[in-house]
């Protein structure tokens, strides 16, 4: 199907689900919505952190639509799970979001590692959480993003599973596309991160590393919602991990050469 038909099957209520391994050759988006009083600050954020926060979009006060990166997109309503915060604690689950939505709201749409594993599967390169259909594993590391105004903690990295020879090709390709993260920022011991256990994803589903595997870690568009935990702004609204916009941005047009 094509990015505007998904979003209409989300928008209907028909898919609430992970959007890995949809639209593959489409960018996905997270999603990060703050007041206008916050969104100077948070841009700032975004530009000194671009492997965690590359933007793809960034919309006016109270815009909904943002046609730069889709015809017919309505973000209170096109993402299959969005996560409200209040005083930068999680505030509860939402399907739409026109019971809560500011007219001062500004809306940014920030590069997916989702959008790059279309092009490592096409290369040959498995991808387990897609294959056993769960959600990517995400977790907190020990990694701090350079702070923005109040906007600061750590980089969330997402980890996949590879072989030695995966992971050089995985690095190889992701490197093209900095607007989707780039290339993975960690590969091998976790601890060295800050992550003591796997199994134990902080976002996310845990998917096994065999021992003839490495995990490789990018960096992830979940980082935002830890910015807005250790910036508390009265409200806020992210996607929820896992569930992305998928915009009509061919991958293809994001290489970086």
């Amino acid at each position: 199907m094509t990015p505007q038909e998904l979003r209409h099957q989300v928008r209907q209520g028909q898919l609430n689900a992970p959007t890995a391994g949809y639209c593959g050759e489409f960018a996905q988006a997270n999603l990060a919505i703050l007041p206008k009083a916050y969104a100077d600050d948070f841009m700032r954020f975004c530009q000194r952190n671009p492997k965690a926060c590359p933007l793809l979009g960034v919309g006016e006060p109270g815009q909904w639509n943002m046609e730069s990166i889709g015809r017919d997109i309505d973000i209170r309503t096109d993402i299959p799970g969005y996560y409200l915060y209040r005083d930068g604690q999680l505030a509860g689950e939402l399907t739409t979001l026109h019971d809560v939505w500011q007219t001062d709201f500004v809306v940014f749409a920030i590069g997916c590692s989702f959008s790059f594993e279309q092009m490592l599967m096409q290369a040959g390169v498995p991808l387990r959480h897609i294959a056993e259909k769960r959600n990517v594993a995400m977790y907190r590391s020990s990694t701090p993003n350079v702070p923005a105004g109040p906007f600061g903690g750590n980089m969330v990295v997402s980890m996949r599973p590879m072989k030695s020879r995966d992971a050089i090709r995985a690095i190889q390709i992701t490197s093209r596309f900095p607007a989707v993260h780039g290339a993975p920022v960690h590969t091998g011991d976790p601890g060295l991160i800050g992550i003591a256990d796997l199994q134990k994803p902080d976002y996310g589903e845990p998917v096994a590393v065999h021992s003839d595997e490495l995990p490789v870690f990018w960096a992830c568009g979940v980082t935002p919602q830890e910015a807005i935990r250790s910036a508390r702004p009265p409200i806020a609204i992210t996607h929820k991990p896992g569930h992305m916009l998928v915009t009509d941005i061919p991958n293809s047009a994001l290489a970086a050469f």
